[in-house]
């Protein structure tokens, strides 16, 4: 009789969660792949057969007409621009206050953009946590700061329908947009039905999870289910007060980078008479929802806005446009960087030590309440 060894087929453990993940992720989510690998080809015709007439001459004269003291009227713009989206955190974490939900966005928008996921998340629960925040609550108002955007971010197009009668052009590829629209109408169905209850919320994170996880092999389903039963259980209270609010704000971070945007093609010399607000507002918000790509959409939605701008206002309208679209990208995409590494060194030096002093100090006093009175 022959002794068998562990690494017998018969007697070899099933594998763990941990290397079914492994092996998932050693094959590849070769759907993603797919897509990706499909959207940088379209991507990269469009650009070169929307671009190979530009004059780069003319778009860098424009670019040397923006006067040096522009910082100084974007700083504000832009510290608008980042209230407005750190302001769903604060309306989902009462009592956390706006101050410290935008040092929290900004650091963990810029950690996403410098170290792989998740570590703006675990950056996040870490600010929080130091602030008295657990972890569970502060992942699901991160969740539903996360969802409102996705919802208005995919809803833009709508109002771009109602203006577009105002403008003399057809909709044309702007039909597509109405799969943005399905979209958004479907992420506030889920936040809605996740809503009922935790049995309910469970089975819907189950089953995004495993559609998730036909396009993304390292997806773990029931990992959903846990996300979205927390969320149920943590943000149920009050939701509708808060949602249509942190809804109104994540619009208004749209709208300021739309105002940011106009400030840059005024500053570049592109007049009302030649671009009007309406134009260049029909234009945005179809292309918005190409933010969904990496970088804000840097490439693809310039590329979108371009297309419709110089449909409506003519080609020479597209040189100007493009150096005002580069300083609109440094103030939305390249900015907050910086403004994001402040936030943590302020966190760090500040935020954070006056924490861990307070709890020290709660501490010391919970010891001396603990001893017993003297005789």
């Amino acid at each position: 009789m022959t002794e068998q060894t562990p690494t017998d087929a018969g007697d070899a453990p099933p594998p763990t969660s941990v290397e079914r993940t492994l092996r998932r992720h050693k094959k590849g989510p070769w759907v993603s792949r797919l897509v990706a690998t499909a959207i940088v080809i379209l991507v990269v015709t469009v650009v070169v057969r929307t671009f190979r007439r530009i004059d780069v001459a003319t778009v860098w004269d424009a670019l040397s007409s923006v006067p040096l003291w522009s910082p100084l009227l974007f700083l504000p713009l832009l510290i608008i621009r980042q209230i407005f989206s750190a302001a769903p955190l604060s309306i989902f974490l009462p009592g956390v206050g706006l101050y410290r939900c935008t040092i929290n966005d900004l650091s963990s928008n810029t950690a996403s953009a410098f170290a792989p996921a998740p570590s703006d998340i675990v950056l996040r629960v870490a600010m929080f946590r130091s602030w008295g925040i657990d972890g569970p609550r502060a992942l699901a108002a991160t969740a539903m700061n996360s969802m409102t955007f996705y919802i208005v971010r995919f809803s833009a197009p709508l109002l771009g329908f109602v203006l577009l009668p105002l403008l003399s052009v057809g909709p044309g590829l702007r039909w597509f947009d109405l799969v943005s629209l399905f979209i958004a109408a479907f992420l506030v169905t889920v936040v809605l039905l996740v809503l009922r209850g935790r049995k309910e919320a469970r089975r819907i994170g189950l089953a995004m999870g495993g559609m998730v996880r036909r396009v993304r092999g390292t997806t773990d389903p029931e990992v959903w289910a846990g996300g979205f039963a927390s969320f149920q259980e943590n943000l149920s209270e009050r939701f509708g007060y808060r949602f249509p609010r942190s809804l109104a704000c994540s619009a208004g971070m749209v709208l300021m980078d739309l105002v940011i945007l106009l400030v840059a093609m005024r500053m570049i010399g592109i007049r009302p008479d030649d671009l009007s607000i309406l134009e260049v507002g029909v234009a945005y918000l179809f292309a918005f929802p190409l933010t969904m790509f990496p970088a804000q959409g840097l490439g693809v939605m310039d590329t979108a806005m371009l297309a419709s701008l110089t449909e409506t206002a003519g080609h020479e309208i597209a040189e100007p446009a493009i150096a005002a679209m580069i300083v609109w990208r440094v103030m939305i995409v390249a900015a907050p960087l910086l403004l994001g590494l402040a936030a943590m060194l302020l966190w760090r030096f500040t935020g954070r030590n006056a924490a861990v002093a307070g709890a020290d100090t709660a501490a010391g006093t919970s010891d001396g309440s603990d001893e017993a009175p003297s005789a």
